[in-house]
């Protein structure tokens, strides 16, 4: 055989194949295409077409910010992976531009630049061949001689030509000041062609502006550029992100002593020069003191605002309503055709006459039966009634109890997404005498806060959940304040009735509210022990797949939700998403760069006001159109369209963690329970959980972490003052 270009090529290639996986190698060539981006973690696997050589080389690594139709040069390390064979784990890559007129017309038409697609970048490479990147960039008034390209589309190739370029400029500054660069596109978007000048200004911007970049990652930048560790303006910053991470926490404020204490050891520096800084934060506003703590000042203003408005709420007659309290409950009974317990009578007493109410109480108490009491008493009265939940989940939920429609509390205080706020609020109030809240556990002081704001001087509210549930994921903890504040009328339902107490799973809900080991049976509360996480994954998916559907006749997609404490883990729900995709629905199409496909089950990840979907709402992913670049994903009986940018907010939804779950109900709950999960295993976590399951809950794993979750109640425990201003808040 001859030594010819082709056969050199292959013997580079057979020798690189055959090197140590800890030799450093260099490669270069055109990205053929990608084969799976994650969007929480910016991992990328992709294959490369090299010159000469037949066979595609799979490459992947962390912050590859390439795309179809790039020239790129590689550095790494050989792999063998089990599933996929050798590749180059990259650890560090540049973009080169496309040096022969078919890798120009692959990258021209790959989509990468706004107003080019495959028929256009043909046109072009005909029109100018190797010269065509060189006359979009110099030249573009040339581009109009090309056949249906005008003015317009001209200069709408120029300008994503130019952001283009921006945007690798960033990539290169990024990527030597060691930040991973799939940042980049992002953070283009927020500063423009100013970007590169605002970081080289002020890096802990970043962690504040950008959603997903944090403050390690800014003061990796603010090291390469320089900035000293003891410097006011690092220690600043970090003052600011230990006061918002305690808000991702659920805390409301923070002791100045553990403010000082968090802060010095995420900077390393002494707590003397942590204090150096709270003058001037808080006289530019950026924090508020008040006595020995330290609020964020829009959470400051929240709490003040909750508790001055509930207590003037509280403090403005009653309009009248002639109602017999007494002749009201026996003929709620007769509607009902049972009797109240004397707790739901003494909260519909209260419910007729109290200005502000709270109800609350567990599985199997009767919140629905007096709610629904209630509601029929007083509309039968003439009071125009509003009912709202947290999230989208729950208020179906409550349309379905009720009979009555509910809505989201966002829809209900109209969100505007243009205007970044409420509609409703003191100028333009709710146009309702009730409003009734239902899982009002969920509701944070941000919210809270915008309710109470919207609501009219009049108006009654109703506040219905269950105090031993999760708190709300935002800062606060909203009902357990109201009600320890006891300066707003509240009526506790304990009593489990008959009908409630004939299941395992309210009786269990129960049993670990007060501390006590579940009881299984073989009806509805099973426990499947599996002391290794790889084992109880496998467990779970057998759960799911056969043994449910079979015994209980239940729909594995549909009916089941598989829930964990924690995403990480071999049970965590990462893993238990992956098995679960594979064993359900292993070859839908895929989303472009996305884990997931036709036929997935996916949840949405954050409100989206526009679509009108939220964050926990499940669906499945209907179709996946190449042509239109949109994803349509079926929300029980809406379709909704997303294109494929925008379904970064979805991810696969057959495992989730408990918070995800609150306020929504599933016919089966198969829930993974391991030691490893220890830093999320709390009673109020596994109470959330179970009383998720309307007929069935599974629990696999291992009975350590039974024990473990019951003993632990420390998770409920949020810094906030919210029930001591009720306590002293003026009328």
């Amino acid at each position: 055989m001859g030594d010819t270009p082709k056969h050199r090529n292959r013997q580079s290639l057979l020798r690189e194949l055959q090197q140590p996986n800890s030799e450093r190698v260099k490669i270069e060539g055109v990205v053929e295409r990608i084969v799976f981006e994650s969007p929480d973690t910016g991992f990328v696997v992709a294959r490369l077409r090299r010159e000469g050589l037949p066979d595609l080389t799979n490459f992947v690594g962390p912050g590859l910010a390439v795309s179809p139709g790039e020239t790129v040069r590689l550095s790494g390390h050989w792999v063998d992976d089990a599933k996929f064979g050798r590749q180059l784990r990259v650890d560090q890559f540049e973009t080169i531009q496309p040096s022969t007129v078919a890798a120009i017309e692959k990258y021209l038409g790959s989509g990468l630049i706004d107003g080019v697609g495959k028929v256009y970048a043909k046109r072009l490479v005909d029109a100018f061949g190797i010269d065509t990147l060189r006359v979009i960039d110099e030249e573009p008034h040339r581009l109009r001689g090309v056949e249906g390209i005008g003015v317009k589309r001209a200069d709408q190739i120029r300008t994503a030509w130019e952001a283009q370029k921006a945007i690798q400029a960033i990539m290169l500054f990024l990527q030597g000041h060691g930040v991973p660069v799939t940042q980049a596109v992002r953070i283009y978007k927020q500063y423009g062609d100013k970007a590169v000048a605002v970081l080289r200004d002020n890096p802990y911007r970043l962690a504040r502006d950008i959603s997903g970049i944090g403050f390690k990652s800014a003061d990796r930048i603010a090291e390469q550029l320089g900035i000293a560790r003891d410097s006011d303006r690092r220690t600043e910053a970090g003052v600011l992100h230990v006061l918002q991470e305690a808000s991702s926490e659920g805390h409301v404020r923070l002791p100045m002593d553990e403010l000082m204490t968090r802060s010095a050891e995420l900077l390393g520096i002494p707590t003397d020069l942590v204090n150096n800084v709270i003058d001037p934060l808080e006289q530019a506003r950026d924090i508020v003191r008040e006595g020995d703590d330290v609020f964020l000042p829009l959470l400051h203003e929240a709490e003040i605002g909750t508790a001055i408005l509930l207590k003037r709420l509280l403090g403005v007659p009653l309009d009248s309503v002639p109602i017999k309290v007494e002749k009201a409950i026996e003929w709620i009974e007769q509607r009902q055709s049972f009797p109240l317990s004397d707790e739901q009578r003494e909260a519909v007493r209260q419910g007729v006459t109290a200005k502000v109410l709270v109800i609350t109480g567990g599985p199997g108490t009767g919140k629905t039966t007096v709610l629904n009491g209630l509601l029929d008493v007083l509309e039968a009265k003439g009071v125009d009634a509003s009912l709202a939940a947290p999230t989208g989940r729950a208020a179906k939920r409550m349309t379905e109890a009720t009979n009555r429609p509910a809505l989201t509390l966002h829809r209900l205080l109209e969100f505007s997404p243009k205007q970044g706020g409420f509609t409703r609020n003191e100028g333009n109030p709710i146009d309702a005498s009730l409003v009734v809240v239902d899982e009002s556990s969920m509701i944070d002081i941000a919210l809270m806060h915008a309710l109470v704001r919207a609501l009219p001087p009049q108006a009654r509210l109703i506040l219905v959940g269950d105090v031993d549930q999760l708190p709300s994921v935002g800062p606060g903890n909203v009902l357990m304040d109201v009600l320890a504040s006891q300066a707003v009328p509240a009526v506790w339902l304990k009593t489990v009735f008959r009908q409630a107490d004939q299941s395992g799973i309210i009786k269990n809900a129960h049993a670990i509210n007060h501390g006590s080991e579940p009881k299984y049976n073989s009806t509805d509360f099973f426990f499947v022990e599996r002391n290794e996480g790889v084992k109880a994954r496998e467990a779970i998916v057998e759960m799911v797949v056969n043994r449910i559907p079979k015994k209980f006749g239940l729909n594995p997609m549909r009916d089941v939700q598989v829930l964990a404490p924690m995403h990480r883990g071999d049970a965590g729900v990462a893993a238990l998403n992956e098995a679960l995709q594979a064993a359900l629905n292993p070859n839908g199409k895929p989303v472009p760069r996305r884990p997931f496909g036709v036929g997935d089950k996916v949840m949405q990840m954050r409100n989206d006001y526009e679509r009108d979907v939220y964050n926990g709402d499940i669906g499945i992913i209907a179709t996946v159109d190449e042509g239109t670049k949109e994803a349509i994903v079926r929300f029980e009986s809406r379709e909704i369209a997303y294109g494929f940018d925008d379904t970064d907010s979805l991810a696969l939804a057959y495992a989730s963690t408990v918070h995800k779950a609150q306020g929504s109900e599933y016919p089966a709950v198969v829930m993974a329970l391991m030691p490893q999960h220890y830093m999320m295993l709390q009673r109020n976590v596994f109470y959330t959980a179970i009383t998720r399951a309307r007929t069935l809950v599974v629990l696999v794993g291992d009975p350590k972490a039974v024990g473990m979750a019951i003993r632990n109640t420390d998770g409920a425990r949020r810094y906030s003052r919210l029930a001591e201003r009720l306590r002293n808040a003026s009328d």
